[in-house]
């Protein structure tokens, strides 16, 4: 079944709004690189096997192979590495705002590798979305004392960022070269867990698997869910509409997480946080007029 660009949209940000909380599930006595690893590897393994059933087309270049790779290390393994190294210091608070930074980024690497020029909407949208961001967390972020943050977690935070940007950006130019969403994915996120778990090994982090079912489940959900359905629907989204616009996924993710957050976790419904929706909201709206 094709999706229209709404659909496309509104999964990976339902999705992944939700996993916020599903994650938590993950923490505990397997170290985090390895859960990545075993998250993508699973994720690849399932859709190649899917593929496999479907006949689909699993052949190609050295060169393909190599753009392959490129993605596969940039959207799901080192990004993910970064961002759990960068969240060992950092409040979830810092990172939502700093990820918000990544349309901007997908509109300059879209301009350098690309060659596309975005509309003035995507501008406006996306310093809309940033500030309800910030609305957002405000309160979060004035309690962080910044004179004595950690720079070397902040460059590591701000360094995700610009890999996952280069990761949208790889999709974006494989599929410019007819390379299909779902196998450049298969492939890319078995490579992405192949690597992080080179480097879970190189780093001495001890080989682990939690066999609770909180923990089983949780893996389940972030690899069928989290990554086969959420990552096909985005990157998707990005050869329709370019990555610049799609990029309001990432920004949108915070308000689905504050909302389930005031159904199941009590979090308080303010004025800030009302404000803060309606700009991140209307963002979107101006970004997507004529898409959707």
């Amino acid at each position: 079944m094709k999706l229209n660009v709404a659909g496309l949209f509104a999964i990976p940000a339902l999705i992944w709004g939700s996993t916020f909380y599903i994650i938590k599930f993950q923490l505990g006595a397997v170290d985090p690189a390895w859960s990545v690893s075993y998250r993508f590897v699973l994720s690849g393994v399932i859709l190649l096997v899917f593929a496999k059933l479907k006949k689909l087309n699993l052949f190609f270049t050295l060169s393909q192979h190599r753009l392959i790779f490129q993605q596969g290390i940039f959207l799901f393994g080192l990004n993910y590495l970064l961002i759990y190294i960068a969240e060992e210091q950092l409040t979830s608070a810092l990172v939502a705002v700093a990820f918000s930074t990544i349309i901007f980024l997908n509109i300059l690497f879209g301009s350098i590798f690309l060659k596309q020029k975005s509309e003035r909407k995507v501008f406006v949208g996306a310093i809309l979305g940033m500030a309800g961001t910030f609305l957002l967390f405000r309160n979060d972020l004035l309690d962080i004392k910044f004179d004595e943050l950690p720079l070397f977690h902040l460059s590591i935070c701000f360094l995700s960022v610009v890999i996952a940007s280069s990761g949208n950006i790889t999709s974006a130019y494989n599929q410019s070269k007819s390379l299909p969403v779902l196998q450049t994915n298969a492939l890319g996120m078995l490579y992405g867990g192949i690597f992080t778990g080179v480097i879970a090994l190189i780093a001495g982090k001890p080989i682990a698997f939690d066999f609770s079912i909180e923990y089983s489940l949780s893996l389940l959900y972030l690899s069928f869910f989290g990554s086969i359905l959420a990552f096909g629907a985005y990157l998707t989204l990005i050869g329709k509409i370019g990555a610049d616009k799609a990029a309001y996924v990432l920004i949108i993710i915070p308000v689905i997480a504050v909302s389930l957050s005031i159904i199941f976790e009590g979090y308080k419904f303010n004025l800030q946080v009302i404000l803060g929706m309606f700009l991140i909201l209307g963002g979107n709206l101006i970004l997507m007029q004529k898409e959707i």
